[in-house]
């Protein structure tokens, strides 16, 4: 178990942590989350001791063993498998066959095991490192967004991975999806605090929104009383006969707590500018083929059409030819064979992976944008940065000192420049935070135009693609489909080839995941009976707290506009010096605000009981989907 107690953390004039802690118990699979910059790597290398708090402490127990991915790439072996062999336990320093079975599960095929790691490209090379972690069985595990360098099919193996991992583990990643399949809590990074909660990142979310939700009307009904409570103190305390009333209002006052309005987080928020498009053929693929230099051909007779607004996700393992297929669509590579035929009305839009590197450091970020295309003013630019969050002053930060998420936002912004009716997407997700992700994908499913992208992540596969372009057994094809469909249709064949990955003990939780996996499928008659009658129980136990929401609200409501009659009637009783009219007003005001302040406290169970409750149905829906294949 790993406590940390009260730390704070500051750079310059940003402070990250002030007095912020949780606590990691045995065997939890902790989901870090917050907005990039907020200080989620600081504070895995503060667990790690590669930096320290400003004040506070992180106790770790004695002997306890941390596994993290470094960033530096140096290795001292001469095959792959001999270096992967060196992150073994002492006690397990021959055991190669669990090295093999982690590097074919992250992509190394059988004659890799014998290659130098100097021959492979930085991403697999990353990957290397992350095998060597894995098979050392730390303690905790710490893994800073460990799926930017794997394909699907190794993203799909290391899900299942630590799904089975028996200890403890903390996860940052961009990808939503793969984190709420892999944890057991979520740990947030907010406003300066950290909170933990058991469940996913949607629970985390929901929970913060409620709770500024609450903190907000409180905060708003405390300042409605503090102002009643001035003006009762200001119009009666030369009113002797009303001292005591005066007095006491005065104490109450002090010691009111003082609530802050929380300070407005900006989220990323735009939308692509869409170039009108009024014909029926966008474009043609026809008899496609491309190969580099003479060597294994990537891309052979490919053929496939696309229509206004359709979105095409294009899928694969790493070095199968998806960026290749991209860029030749965008024209920066020339087909060998075949032909891509356009609509002359086309206008594209392109974001490529190595695009980052096309960024000129000197310029700032206003500047890039404004060079993006000469329809772009200084005005359009200062508009667009401001969308991508570079507001102010930011948007004339100098490229050479932004973050990588930080460069992919400016990307996104130069795209934005430009209107355009075809989008071609190269994994535009990494180096994004979740929030970011979130705005990405609603600008992209609002795009009046095509869509093409590259991508590894099955959320943005599942709440997208309408067809797909798969690489699979050195093939590439066109998938008439949706993502869920490719998936009932035999989905990944490959997946079997990178072996299974195997628990360190049988956990409970290990073994219901494989009676999960053995377990027939349901029909579709007999899912949806299921199915229905979960809703209806779900529906017997949630309305009656809906039910209780809604009448405390509504009681609330009523209080408040009684208040302000009672106001207005305590203000007329003050002029004409009634002073029984004033006891008796009083009075009725103070069990007003009494049972408004009740019912707040209402609204909070009975949100949380929701939250628990709604929260379990959720699960049952998922085990039964889970069952039926969905």
């Amino acid at each position: 178990m790993i406590s940390i107690e009260n730390i704070s953390k500051s750079f310059g004039g940003q402070t990250l942590f002030e007095n912020a802690g949780f606590r990691i118990n045995p065997r939890e699979r902790v989901g870090l989350v917050g907005r990039n910059g907020h200080g989620k790597t600081t504070l895995f290398k503060m667990i790690v001791g590669g930096q320290s708090p400003d004040s506070g402490n992180i106790i770790i127990p004695k002997n306890y063993r941390i596994g993290y991915v470094q960033q530096h790439l140096t290795f001292s072996e001469e095959t792959v498998l001999r270096e992967g062999m060196r992150g073994l336990p002492r006690a397990e320093r021959d055991h190669h066959w669990e090295v093999e079975k982690i590097l074919m599960g992250l992509g190394f095929s059988e004659t890799d095991m014998t290659r130098h790691p100097s021959e492979f490209s930085g991403g697999y090379q990353v990957r290397l490192n992350l095998a060597k972690i894995l098979v050392s069985q730390p303690d905790l595990l710490l893994l800073d967004e460990p799926t930017n360098y794997l394909d699907i099919t190794s993203i799909r193996w290391i899900e299942r991975f630590l799904r089975a991992w028996p200890r403890e583990l903390m996860l940052i990643t961009h990808d939503r999806g793969f984190m709420d399949k892999v944890i057991t809590h979520t740990v947030g990074i907010h406003r300066q605090k950290i909170r933990k909660i058991e469940g996913d990142t949607g629970k985390y979310y929901a929970q913060m929104a409620q709770d500024e939700e609450i903190y907000e009307k409180t905060r708003l009904n405390d300042e409605r009383k503090r102002k009643e409570i001035e003006l009762f103190i200001s119009r009666f305390r030369a009113k002797a006969r009303l001292a005591n009333m005066v007095q006491s209002r005065v104490k109450t006052l002090d010691k009111m707590e003082k609530k802050d309005k929380l300070a407005h987080l900006k989220n990323l928020d735009f939308s692509f500018r869409t170039k009108p498009f009024k014909g029926k053929n966008v474009m043609a693929v026809r008899d496609l083929s491309f190969s580099h230099d003479d060597k294994k051909t990537l891309i052979s007779d490919l053929n496939f059409s696309v229509g206004p607004r359709e979105r095409i996700c294009i899928i694969g393992k790493n070095g199968k030819g998806k960026t290749t297929l991209l860029r030749l669509l965008a024209g920066s590579l020339e087909a060998q064979t075949g032909e891509i035929v356009y609509n002359p009305n086309i206008t594209r839009g392109v974001y490529e992976q190595t695009n980052i590197q096309s960024l000129v450091e000197s310029r700032t970020v206003a500047e890039e944008i404004l060079y993006s295309d000469e329809a772009v003013d200084q005005q359009i630019a200062r508009n667009i940065a401001g969308a991508m969050m570079f507001e102010g002053d930011a948007a004339l930060k100098k490229v050479s000192v932004l973050s990588g998420g930080e460069k992919s936002r400016v990307m996104l912004g130069k795209l934005l420049a430009t209107p355009a009716n075809l989008l071609l997407l190269d994994e535009p997700t990494n180096h994004l935070d979740m929030e970011s992700c979130d705005a990405l994908l609603g600008a992209i499913d609002n795009f009046d135009g095509v869509v093409i992208m590259v991508t590894h992540n099955e959320m943005f596969l599942h709440a997208l693609a309408q067809r797909l372009i798969v690489f699979q057994n050195d093939k590439v094809y066109a998938f008439e489909g949706s993502y869920s469909h490719f998936l009932e249709k035999g989905g990944w064949q490959e997946e079997g080839a990178t072996g299974e990955p195997a628990a360190a003990d049988n956990t409970p939780e290990t073994n219901d995941d494989n009676a999960d996996a053995a377990s027939p499928k349901l029909g579709k008659k007999e899912m949806r009976r299921l199915r229905s009658e979960i809703i209806k129980e779900r529906a017997r136990v949630l309305k009656p707290i809906e039910k209780g929401l809604a009448a405390a609200e509504n009681e609330i409501d009523a209080c408040e506009k009684k208040l302000e009659q009672l106001n207005e009637e305590m203000l007329k009783a003050s002029q004409n010096q009634d002073g029984p009219k004033i006891t008796e007003l009083s009075q009725v005001i103070h069990t007003c605000q009494s049972t408004i302040d009740e019912r707040f406290e209402d609204m909070e169970t009975l949100t949380e009981q929701l939250e628990e409750k709604g929260a379990v149905f959720e699960e049952r829906l998922a085990k039964l989907e889970a069952t039926g294949g969905v």
